[in-house]
Parts: structure tokens; C-alpha cells; sequence
């Protein structure tokens, strides 16, 4: 069976994209209230820092253990109950938050969280069953747009219910999750045929063996370790941005929030809109150098901001990130077949996720020795200067690995 192509397969791309943009929505309802909520919970601004950073680095250790077993899982049985199975445990770990006691039952939340929502893992794989090699990076720009999307939306209701009560967006968000689940019940297709599936391995779906598929390829390599530095910079965002909005800038969750759906609006419009029309141009190796390179500068900028609407304004560059990563799995998926897309996209996630599992860390402490009458480090915008470096190490990489692969081909067509 061939490949659907991009225009053939536009009815199932509007189902998955709408399944992931209830995803998103749900996820983002939370993010204004959970960090001052364990700011609540623990008694500190330094200590919440150190606390969320925690929290974050347990979600994304579930994601690199359950990452690639969701994506083998779906190779093998198909995308669609995978989603599925997601989604439904999504809620239910929602309404465990919204009735959580105690800084313990808020971490069970967050390692639920993380098994359940490695189902992006499986909507990446979807994309590639869907859209033709040529078309990829178009499609994951779309899906990439579906999250801004989520991100505008969620943040935003976030922090208007986070005004009203700190437990309302848990609510909010188990019933949105419920609504994806509905929703892909009823709508969404299979995308795998029987005859492209694999069989499951756990050769393959442990975390290890999933990364070493990230080592057949010279180019595959340099390019997973740019997703790693792109993953480790910008979980900055998760680990201190709430915090640091409100000490630095004195933003409250309704302000938070209306930053965070400024944010996803700026990379909707560049994944939605800009990806695609610039990969036609100039190809996918060039945007995603441009895109890590503005991105470092976005950063640079949010950290040195002296007041809240130069960091506001600093989320116009730094939107231009998003280019990279839309681009970035494009360039990935070209190298390996179509049976290994679930597989790649859950060796991905491992990277992303082992990421996740250090740089909230890191972050966390780095917040933390900077903000405070004590701090040994007193400049409040560190962790966002440090992951700004990081992120130029990404795009310095991306540019080598760029040119690498150029000349390869030079040399191979001569």
C-alpha cells in the first residue's frame, strides 16, 4: 500500500490536529497554577523553584521510559488506540490533581502525567503515516501549530480559573482531556495499515535500544543531539518561567497566563503559517539553523529583560525557535523507513525526556541561587542567559552537521 499523500490524507491531518490541540489545551489549563501552587504547598519562592524543577524531571523520566514502549506499542497495534488509551488516562490523572492533598499526591500526578502524554510520541508517528517525505515538514509545522494552538487556549483559561480558584483548571483540564477522548472515539482514524505494522520488541522499546537507532546514521546522530540541546534549553520555560515572571515582574496568573497564550499565538503563526512557505524556499536544513539561532537570541533577551514588556517583547524572536523543531524531525524521518517512524518518534521523545529529567533540575537550582536577599548568585534571569548558551550550541551543531550533509551530497551527485 503507498503512502497517502499530503492532499489525500488532509481529512484524517484535521482530525489528529484537533485530538492533539485538546491535548495541549489540557496540559496548558495548568500551567499558570501548579508552580504557585507548590510555591503554596512548600512556603517558598526559592524552595518552589527547586520543587518544580523536581516535578517536571519526574514527568519527563516517565516519558523516556514509557516513550519508546508507546511508540513500539503503536508500530505494532496502530496509532489510534494508543492515542486512545492516552487520553483517557490523561483525565483521570487531572482529577486526581484537582483533589490532591499535599505536595505527594501533586508528584503522582505529575508521574501519571508522564506515561499518559507520551501519546505525542504516537501523533508524530501519525503525521509520518500520513504525509509524503516532501510534505513532512509542512505537516509537522501543522502539528506543531495544533499545539501553539493548546497553549494559547489552555494558559489563557488557566489563568482566568486560576483567579477564581487553584484547583478549577484541574477540573477544567480532566474534562477537556475526557473531550479528546470523545472526540478521537468517535472521529479519529486508524493512519498504520496491518501490512506496515511491526511486531513489538522490547529490544527495540526499551529506552536504550530505541536511542540506538539514533546511532545508524552519522547526520541522525548530530541531529539527536540537537534535539537533546533544543530540549535542555527550553525547559527553562517549564521549570522557572511562571516563577520568574511573578518575582521579577510581579505578574500574577491571569498576566502569566496572557503571556503564555501571547507565546503560543507568536509559534502558531510561525509553525502554522511561516514553516512551510520558508522549507519551500530554503529547505529544511537552513530554516532550522535560522530557527536555533533566533531562538538563542529570544532567550538572551527574556533573561536581561528589565522590565515586564521588554520580556515581553523578547518573546518575538524567541518565537522564531520554533521553526527548528517542525524541521528538525523532518530531516530525522528522512533517514529511517516507514515501518521504524514510531520507533524514531519514541527514540525522540527519550532524547527530549532525558533532557527534561536534567535541565528542570538544573534550572530549578540555578533559579534558586539567584533570586532571594541570600542568593549567591543574585541576577534573576540566569537560568534563562545559561539555556540561551545552551541553545547556541544547538544551532552552531545544526549548522555543522548542515554543511556536513551538504557536502555529502555534493560528493555523492559528482
Amino acid at each position: 500500500m503507498s503512502i497517502p499523500t499530503f492532499r489525500a490524507g488532509k481529512a484524517a491531518i484535521a482530525f489528529i490536529l484537533v485530538t492533539a490541540m485538546l491535548d495541549i489545551v489540557a496540559m496548558g489549563i495548568v500551567i499558570p497554577v501548579l508552580p504557585p501552587l507548590i510555591e503554596q504547598f512548600s512556603g517558598s519562592s526559592s524552595r518552589a523553584g527547586i520543587i518544580n524543577g523536581i516535578f517536571v524531571a519526574l514527568w519527563a523520566l516517565m516519558q523516556f521510559v514509557a516513550s519508546p514502549i508507546i511508540g513500539s506499542l503503536s508500530d505494532q497495534y496502530g496509532r489510534r488506540p494508543v492515542i486512545l488509551l492516552s487520553t483517557a488516562g490523561l483525565a483521570a490523572d487531572y482529577l486526581l490533581m484537582a483533589v490532591a492533598p499535599n505536595l505527594w499526591w501533586l508528584a503522582l500526578g505529575r508521574i501519571v502525567a508522564g506515561i499518559t502524554s507520551a501519546s505525542f510520541t504516537t501523533v508524530y508517528a501519525y503525521m509520518a503515516d500520513i504525509t509524503t517525505p516532501e510534505n513532512r515538514a509542512r505537516g509537522y509545522g501543522l502539528v506543531g501549530a495544533a499545539f501553539s494552538a493548546g497553549f494559547v487556549a489552555g494558559p489563557l483559561l488557566g489563568g482566568v480559573l486560576g483567579e477564581w480558584s487553584p484547583r478549577a483548571p484541574f477540573w477544567a483540564a480532566a474534562a477537556m482531556s475526557g473531550l479528546a477522548f470523545l472526540y478521537g472515539l468517535f472521529i479519529l482514524p486508524e493512519s498504520l495499515p496491518k501490512e506496515r505494522r511491526m511486531p513489538f520488541s522490547w529490544r527495540r522499546a526499551n529506552p536504550l535500544g530505541a536511542l540506538r537507532l539514533l546511532g545508524s546514521h552519522p547526520e541522525l546522530t548530530g541531529l539527536a543531539t540537537v534535539n537533546f540541546l533544543l530540549y535542555f534549553a527550553h525547559h527553562v520555560f517549564s521549570a522557572v518561567f511562571v516563577l520568574y515572571a511573578g518575582h521579577r515582574y510581579g505578574l500574577g496568573a491571569w498576566q502569566v497566563g496572557m503571556l503564555l497564550a501571547l507565546a503560543g499565538v507568536l509559534e502558531l503563526l510561525v509553525q502554522g503559517v511561516l514553516t512551510g512557505h520558508a522549507v519551500k524556499r530554503f529547505g529544511d536544513r537552513k530554516v532550522m539553523v535560522f530557527g536555533l539561532f533566533a531562538g538563542t537570541v529570544g532567550i538572551a533577551c527574556m533573561g536581561l529583560a528589565p522590565n515586564a514588556l521588554a520580556f515581553t517583547l523578547a518573546l518575538l524572536p524567541n518565537a522564531l525557535w520554533a521553526l527548528a523543531m517542525p524541521t528538525l524531525q523532518s530531516l530525522m524521518t528522512q533517514r529511517v523507513s516507514e515501518s521504524e517512524q514510531g520507533q524514531l518518534q519514541g527514540a525522540n521523545n527519550s532524547v527530549g525526556s532525558i533532557a527534561g529529567v536534567f535541565s528542570p533540575l538544573f534550572f530549578g537550582a540555578v533559579y534558586a541561587a539567584s533570586v532571594g536577599t541570600d542568593a549567591p548568585f543574585p541576577h534573576p534571569g540566569a537560568a534563562f542567559l545559561i539555556a540561551a548558551l545552551v541553545l547556541l550550541v544547538a544551532a552552531v551543531l545544526g549548522w555543522r552537521v548542515a554543511r556536513r550533509a551538504r557536502d555529502a551530497q555534493a560528493a555523492a551527485g559528482a
